[in-house]
């Protein structure tokens, strides 16, 4: 078993190589176990540059990272939503396995995960240092870490909200404060680099947590500026998107949330704005990165540091008439995720090879495992990932790992490289062919052609999924509105 990870391991690192900027400087580990370095980022979609999701991103050091290693380009989360797709990353348990689906509760108070090691434990207890700043598990990193920086969380807000004047406080967005030192990220990118440039007598797991481009969509001018407001192109919307939707489907994603309505963004002329600030947002949040990957490259530990890059899931704009996350279309499930590195001292010996595009289905639920075997350390077999090594080393002729997302018991999405096939509680259902429709504006559910497509993806529908455990959040408020309505004499769901 050693051996096989040691031959996979030199393997992957071949795939992981950077032609450019190699650092000679021997390991300074007598046994030569790989760092990790972890950046999440909170609330970030596909509107980066290497995965093309809009065309005026400006994320220089992501897709520089994205050259050094592997880039999945179809990445999904478990949940479109902060705390269970987080806790479902950090333990490797879905969250229909452990009934966390929303905001709420804390991944603590699961019964199911009584006793299971989360990805920094799992580390520490195989002799690494752990260490984090800012978000990296939903709330209260530092019970996980040896070592946490608590920055401040989502940072400095004015006095009077700048564009939204009505709604939840941190759903804002527009230029604010005026120095990025005021920006927790920054302080993050600062207090990592500055653990970076040093040594480190054990190996060492760090999280390096980014809070933007989540709201309020607050950063400074200059972020604003790179993305001047009349020259934004804003997403493809069609009017009709939603009418081939059961209105569960659209009552999940509209009812009791704390986002605006597409409605209002557009009658109050904020749609341009908006979107604007993401942007600004998402470059202000490259250039943290960047501080990050930086500092490691001139540093003692690039040649032997693993860096995983990804975010906690989507984020709409105005694409199906829906701003924020909680849904389970594209826009609410994908997310960037790249793996990279380390450039250990094989890579003197062998070479470099081009880096890799994966477009087989990856899940966030993968990370886990995959670090693991990249570690060498004990695998769990009690994991529902799957590791990634296969994919990153071109091994992966018999990939058959959809990516599920759920959003609430019995709302389940169902993500293959081609397609992406949706089952809600009520019974309704979508297809959606993301090779000849990306913006999933037919649904296909309907179509007898697809009656066999339908089938094969319905089959990885979790066949036990645990009841949804007590809670306070959006989530709950919008799962229990949707499912009132369906008892609404007056609106009969759309059975399929």
């Amino acid at each position: 078993m050693r051996r096989r990870t040691m031959i996979r391991m030199l393997t992957l690192t071949l795939c992981l190589l950077s032609a450019s900027r190699l650092v000679t400087t021997p390991s300074v580990y007598a046994d030569d176990r790989p760092n990790v370095l972890l950046i999440s980022i909170d609330d970030l979609n596909d509107w980066v540059g290497c995965l093309g999701g809009h065309p005026q991103a400006i994320t220089p050091n992501i897709d520089r990272l994205s050259t050094q290693g592997v880039l999945f380009e179809n990445a999904h989360c478990q949940s479109p939503v902060c705390n269970p797709s987080r806790a479902s990353m950090m333990t490797g348990r879905y969250p229909h396995t452990t009934g966390i689906y929303f905001l709420s509760p804390d991944l603590k108070a699961a019964p199911a995960l009584e006793g299971v090691l989360t990805m920094p434990e799992a580390f520490a207890a195989n002799g690494y240092r752990t260490m984090a700043t800012g978000k990296i598990f939903h709330t209260g990193g530092k019970r996980f870490f040896q070592e946490y920086n608590r920055v401040g969380g989502f940072g400095p807000r004015p006095d009077k909200k700048l564009s939204q004047p009505h709604g939840h406080p941190l759903w804002d967005w527009g230029a604010f404060p005026d120095r990025d030192e005021d920006m927790p990220d920054v302080r993050s990118a600062r207090w990592a680099a500055e653990k970076l440039s040093k040594e480190h007598e054990q190996p060492f797991f760090m999280g390096v947590g980014f809070y933007r481009p989540h709201v309020p969509m607050y950063v400074p001018q200059k972020w604003f500026d790179m993305h001047p407001q009349d020259k934004i192109r804003l997403p493809e919307v069609r009017d009709d998107d939603r009418d081939d939707l059961s209105q569960y489907a659209i009552d999940l994603t509209n009812r009791m949330h704390v986002s605006p309505t597409h409605q209002w963004v557009t009658e109050a002329g904020q749609w341009e704005h908006a979107v604007q600030a993401y942007l600004a947002s998402v470059t202000f949040v490259d250039h943290c990165v960047g501080m990050v990957l930086d500092a490691l490259e001139s540093g003692p530990h690039a040649e032997n540091t693993i860096v995983v890059l990804f975010s906690d899931h989507g984020f709409h704009l105005g694409e199906k008439q829906r701003w924020a996350k909680r849904s389970l279309w594209e826009d609410g499930t994908r997310v960037p995720l790249i793996i990279a590195g380390p450039r250990s001292q094989s890579s003197r010996l062998f070479g470099t090879v081009p880096t890799r595009r994966v477009t087989q289905p990856a899940e966030l639920i993968d990370v886990f495992p995959t670090l693991l075997e990249l570690a060498g350390l004990p695998a769990d077999d009690e994991q529902e990932g799957n590791s990634l090594v296969p994919l990153m080393t071109g091994e992966s002729e018999s990939w058959n790992h959809p990516a599920i997302t759920t959003f609430g018991r019995g709302n389940v999405a169902v993500r293959s490289e081609r397609f992406r096939f949706i089952e809600y509680v009520d019974g309704s259902r979508e297809l959606y062919d993301l090779q000849s429709d990306p913006h999933e504006w037919t649904n296909l559910a309907t179509n007898p052609e697809y009656a066999d497509v339908i089938a094969r993806h319905a089959a990885f529908i979790p066949a036990e999924q645990q009841p949804i455990l007590e809670g306070e959040s959006t989530g709950h408020n919008a799962y229990a509105a949707a499912k009132d309505n369906l008892a609404s004499p007056n609106l009969s769901p759309t059975k399929e």
